[in-house]
């Protein structure tokens, strides 16, 4: 019976051993896929992650969640340039996009919003700690940036609120390509940020401005590479999920009785996201922060 029982003990350890080494894979794994030209797009645990080779070195917009997959990003942003990277994106405050940073050699320039720097110091402050702190963004700006590499420009644009207060775009304006960040979930529930100061109504006016700018792919911040019609559709569905909120709230409904009737049509096929005991993003979730939003301006607060 003890031999049997060390047996099912040693199995039992085995089976958990190749569990916690696939799990630690699909952390930590990566996958690229080429979008046009010099661009490519880095597939992990956390944000879409664009990469731009040039003749200097590389552009990475947006980090992933770990140092170490940051350091990933880093080594597998130079193998595709054959050169250092030479300048790191975050288009928000959130740590899939930007706990990565502190993967990248110490120096490299970080570009991002001033609000996104305010939001990482006000509401994510412990993981900026000791020598992490800069990694921090040091190069801010406030509508838009121009970053020239290599012969390459990419074009850095702040266009109003949304996911949250501080998101930003950037074009690669050689190639067309357009990382928007999460500003766009591709096939999946957006999360409106609203104690990061994120707008539903605001968003949506937001994305007329980046729909004005030229380009023929887009990165979204999760979900699948796509193109310009494709964020006119996500655009589409914010529309309807504000105009489903706003009768609601201007009706006097409670949030239950928004969640039982709501009728969404433009959200066929979308994917939820759960981390468990960090974040939940569903159809659920994202009405209720349009009904929250909406019901706060029914009611005059800011």
């Amino acid at each position: 019976m003890a031999r049997a029982m060390r047996w099912a003990a040693l199995a039992i350890g085995g089976l958990a051993a190749v569990g916690a080494v696939s799990l630690y894979h699909r952390i930590t794994g990566l996958r690229a896929e080429r979008v046009s030209g010099d661009v490519h797009v880095l597939f992990g645990t956390g944000g879409n992650v664009g990469v731009l080779s040039t003749a200097a070195g590389a552009v990475v917009v947006d980090t992933l969640t770990f140092r170490g997959l940051g350091e990933r990003v880093r080594t597998t942003a130079e193998s595709l340039a054959g050169a250092p990277v030479v300048a790191v994106i975050n288009t928000h405050y959130h740590g899939d996009h930007t706990h990565g940073n502190p993967g990248f050699a110490p120096g490299t320039p970080v570009l991002a919003t001033h609000r996104t720097r305010e939001l990482l110091e006000e509401r994510d402050a412990d993981a900026w700690t000791g020598d992490r702190a800069q990694a921090l963004p040091s190069v801010l700006f406030e509508r838009r940036h121009v970053l020239a590499v290599g012969g390459k420009e990419v074009r850095i644009l702040h266009p109003g609120r949304g996911h949250t207060s501080g998101d930003l775009v950037a074009l690669f304006v050689e190639d067309r390509v357009l990382h928007v960040g999460d500003l766009f979930f591709h096939g999946r529930y957006p999360r409106i940020d609203l104690e990061g100061g994120g707008s539903l109504a605001a968003w949506i006016e937001s994305l007329d401005r980046v729909l004005e700018l030229e380009f023929d792919h887009v990165i979204p911040g999760h979900g699948p590479v796509a193109d310009r019609a494709a964020l006119v559709a996500f655009q589409d569905f914010l529309r309807e999920l504000w105009q489903v909120a706003s009768q609601a709230a201007a009706d006097g409904r409670s949030l239950e009785d928004t969640l039982a009737t709501a009728r969404l049509t433009r959200d066929a096929g979308f994917g939820s996201m759960h981390i468990p005991f960090v974040v939940r993003i569903d159809r659920e979730s994202v009405l209720g922060e349009a009904w929250r939003e909406a019901t706060r301006s029914a009611a005059g607060a800011p």
